[in-house]
């Protein structure tokens, strides 16, 4: 490379610089995400906390630890009115109560769960869900960009792609959970189950629809296996309804309605797709 070309990279490279977002990096926003995860579930953590002080220490050191960075990075908070780290450290017993609730879910959803303690240790549908619903109460108070730096984190450990903005309603249950996705918008009910490979997605990826509902919505009891693709803001999937595997769907079924994709051989042409709608009452 020629001087001259490495003077304009080297302005190209104080440019970026000078521009680069002040966020924090992402190794320190995934730090703080462990340390969470490892005051709310000791099973995460290589140190025991054995008295009520500790836990109160561990837990002022985390919350100014969330002030430090917070405080050196701005932009971060949108409409910052100070106090985001007091009132998300008083939102952990409601994200953990609804953690354990989730645990309890994927433990009775799973014969193969042989207790809870391995559905935390192991389960990548737990972790994913703890990075979500963390990284989805910072979203709600306003903090920027760093919730998307613990959503991607999760989604690189586990195969998992749950956006912070998705609204997850209590024991819910990913099992297996590799290739699942779940969109911005998606608004999921309580106890609903959902397999590997599971899509709920946007039917449009136009910029111009970025602040539309363009998720589908889960309502509450509702079963999807594994490789089923639900898309689109309109579309919603009723109360204890079950979606088999492979399904494609981009239109709303009413409550308690099976569907499944069916492959029938003829004689004459061979094998013939379909959908089946079955409506139970």
């Amino acid at each position: 490379m020629r001087l001259k070309d490495l003077d304009f990279f080297y302005d190209e490279l104080l440019k970026a610089n000078i521009e680069a977002s002040e966020c924090p990096p992402p190794e320190m926003v995934i730090r703080f995400f462990e340390d969470i995860l490892e005051l709310l579930f000791p099973e995460f953590s290589y140190e025991r906390l054995l008295d009520r002080q500790a836990i109160v220490e561990k837990f002022n050191d985390k919350k100014n630890t969330l002030r430090k960075i917070l405080e050196h990075n701005r932009e971060c908070i949108k409409n910052d009115t100070g106090g985001v780290e007091d009132q998300f450290f008083g939102k952990l017993p409601e994200i953990r109560r609804r953690l354990v609730n989730d645990i309890d879910a994927i433990f009775k959803g799973d014969p193969a769960a042989k207790n809870r303690a391995e559905v935390i240790r192991t389960y990548p549908g737990f972790y994913a869900l703890a990075a979500h619903r963390i990284a989805h109460q910072l979203l709600e108070l306003g903090v920027l960009l760093i919730p998307r730096i613990i959503s991607e984190f999760a989604h690189r450990q586990t195969g998992i792609d749950i956006h912070p903005g998705a609204q997850i309603g209590e024991h819910f249950c990913i099992d297996h959970g590799t290739g699942v996705v779940i969109g911005e918008t998606t608004v999921i009910g309580s106890n609903v189950k959902i397999y590997q490979g599971v899509t709920l997605g946007g039917l449009s990826v136009n910029k111009e629809d970025a602040s539309k509902k363009r998720h589908p919505t889960i309502e509450d009891n509702v079963v999807i296996y594994a490789g089923a693709s639900i898309l689109g803001g309109e579309t919603v999937i009723g109360e204890g309804s079950i979606i088999g595997g492979n399904v494609w769907l981009t239109r709303s079924v009413p409550p308690n309605t099976k569907i499944y994709y069916k492959a029938s051989m003829t004689d004459s042409s061979g094998e013939t797709d379909m959908i089946t709608f079955k409506q139970e009452s």
